[in-house]
């Protein structure tokens, strides 16, 4: 990687950058959702946020490497509980996966959540992404809840929340 930054990222301003992202990220949407990357999963990541939180107070943070983006990431605060911080997603590109991007910006994440007060992170893996969970456990987040069913566009699947004490 060259110079890299990590930066919010805006809905309007950045939404091209996002939306190539998705496609240089095309085969974890496809296992994701069985379905291409397009505008909805763009707005998706712009307006979702975990049950209960303001969308508008979540995180959505870009990496970029020079002007490309390689890495998104989208973190809501106040789920599960209200001193814990929730990653709805975290993408790497296909060509920056390896890099150490996926790692820099979760540490950045966890910064952030710290910084808000936040004592506890959670995400979700999809049972159909092992390379995913084995970064996770890497990064210390272990399992808090197996076996949930998820619904991502019009796929259902199943998968684990991962926690860590931040």
């Amino acid at each position: 990687m060259s110079q890299t930054l990590i930066r919010p990222l805006d809905p309007i301003a950045d939404r091209p950058a996002v939306d190539a992202l998705f496609r240089a990220a095309r085969d974890y949407i496809l296992m994701e959702r069985d379905a291409e990357p397009d505008e909805a999963v763009t707005e998706e990541f712009f307006t979702d946020a975990p049950p209960g939180c303001d969308p508008a107070a979540s995180a959505r943070l870009g990496l970029f490497d020079g002007s490309t983006l390689i890495a998104v990431a989208e973190m809501g605060f106040g789920y599960p509980q209200a001193d814990d911080a929730y990653l709805g997603l975290m993408v790497v590109s296909e060509a920056a996966r390896g890099s150490g991007a996926g790692r820099r910006l979760l540490h950045h994440l966890q910064d952030l959540a710290r910084a808000r007060g936040m004592t506890r992170m959670f995400l979700a893996v999809l049972e159909a992404n092992p390379r995913g969970r084995a970064f996770w456990e890497r990064e210390g987040f272990t399992l808090a809840v197996a076996n949930r069913e998820v619904t991502l566009g019009a796929k259902t699947q199943i998968a684990h929340r991962l926690g860590k004490t931040l």
